[in-house]
């Protein structure tokens, strides 16, 4: 089928609500380039929204999964557990940052890790209370949309929400403490998550001595630490967690996307006082630690370890950062450059200094004709995210750069 026969399939079986940001529909994916049906290629700079960090269809994993599916495809690790979870649960507990024992429980998706994070912290503290931050994006279900701080079109029309979830101001710890004077009872606050580098938000880091502050006011009070790196996890800043940045030790965190190269696999990992406080049968799921996913995000950890992946996520976000401040100082278009490592963005914006929304739609557009595909975000949507698979070749990375420039330099205001 051509790509405009499967768009006017999809008009009749698929919800609008559902939308997809290119009718061009996927045939196969390699490393950094997706193919579609009528062949024409695109150079992937979105990487399924930080999902292929190892690059599709990396051989090491294919074959893992296929290894695995040969043996057994499921059985519910509740009813019949399996080895290659609980091995794949010592590794991560092993990486992930803190001199401490851990624990891990596997799922499905972000933000039934983020759910999951909270059941735990409200258990462990016996307190309700949830503090999250001005643009942050934590999920799609009721309670995540209660934290995602972005209306349309992530929560518009879809209220009530979830109780007891408080909002504090990003990046400034001064107006952080002061909104537990004027909002929010610190005596009965279960947890503050923060993502390390806001996604959706629009690629936004906070100073160097934010999240160290924060972290010690949340041990002052009895409050958990929770770090929802499953945007900014696994390798796409250069450190396999954001928080590492930070020399900060999260008491949860929130692990999804990349972790398993494209399976349906999430996992919250922390203290293990904090992560055995919940009763037996207390946490659960029918598909949680699905042995194909276990296998693709075993190979996932084996591809960082023996590729230098983190070596290459480093090297990457230096040559990005580098081309993206010559592009702020050759295009007045061009604005704040944000982020960390490769997990990077830069902002659009008038004469005037206001948000180019139009017009960072206009070059997600110009660049899609021309092989790129590449992601917006931000609370006013005038920010373009780069999350390039990890492994892209060098010649593909200076052509989907070339496409960029190219599309810069046409937008006009």
């Amino acid at each position: 089928m051509k790509n405009s026969e499967i768009e006017e399939l999809r008009s009749t079986v698929i919800p609008n609500g559902h939308a997809s940001g290119t009718a061009s529909y996927v045939a196969s994916a390699k490393g950094a380039v997706i193919t579609d049906v009528e062949g024409n290629e695109l150079i992937d700079f979105a990487g399924g929204i930080a999902v292929m960090n190892v690059g599709h269809s990396h051989p090491r994993v294919v074959e893992a999964i296929c290894t695995q599916a040969q043996q057994f495809t499921h059985t519910c690790f509740m009813v019949s557990p399996y080895d290659i979870a609980v091995r794949l649960a010592d590794r991560l507990c092993a990486v992930t940052p803190g001199d401490y024992p851990k624990k891990a429980f596997f799922i499905n998706s972000g933000a039934e890790a983020v759910e999951n994070a909270v059941k735990i912290a409200r258990y462990y503290t016996r307190r309700q209370g949830i503090v999250v931050f001005d643009g942050a994006y934590h999920g799609r279900t009721y309670l995540t949309m209660a934290m995602t701080a972005k209306v349309k079109p992530y929560k518009w029309g879809f209220g009530p929400f979830a109780p007891e979830i408080y909002r504090a101001p990003f990046g400034d710890f001064e107006a952080f403490k002061d909104a537990f004077i004027t909002g929010i009872d610190p005596a009965n606050t279960a947890a503050v998550v923060v993502e390390p580098v806001q996604g959706e938000g629009g690629f936004t880091a906070p100073p160097d001595d934010f999240y160290p502050q924060v972290a010690r006011f949340c041990r002052d009070n009895g409050i958990l630490f929770i770090a929802d790196e499953i945007q900014s996890g696994m390798g796409r800043t250069g450190k396999m967690f954001a928080m590492e940045h930070w020399g900060v030790e999260p008491d949860l965190m929130t692990v999804a996307k990349s972790l398993a190269a494209g399976m349906p696999l999430s996992v919250v990992i922390g203290k293990a006082e904090i992560m055995d406080s919940v009763h037996p049968g207390g946490l659960g799921g029918t598909y949680g630690a699905n042995p194909l996913a276990c296998a693709a995000a075993h190979a996932v950890l084996d591809i960082f370890e023996q590729e230098n992946l983190l070596e290459k996520s480093a090297k990457l976000g230096d040559l990005l950062t580098e081309k993206f401040n010559q592009w702020r100082d050759e295009f007045e278009i061009v604005g704040e450059v944000r982020g960390k490592g490769a997990m990077i963005g830069l902002t659009l914006v008038k004469k005037d200094g206001s948000p180019a929304v139009e017009e960072t739609g206009k070059l997600v557009a110009l660049c899609r004709e021309k092989g790129l595909l590449l992601l917006s975000c931000g609370i006013y949507g005038n920010v373009i995210r780069v999350l390039v698979p990890l492994v892209i070749a060098d010649d593909l990375l200076e052509k989907g750069l070339e496409i960029m420039e190219q599309g810069l330099g046409q937008l006009t205001y």
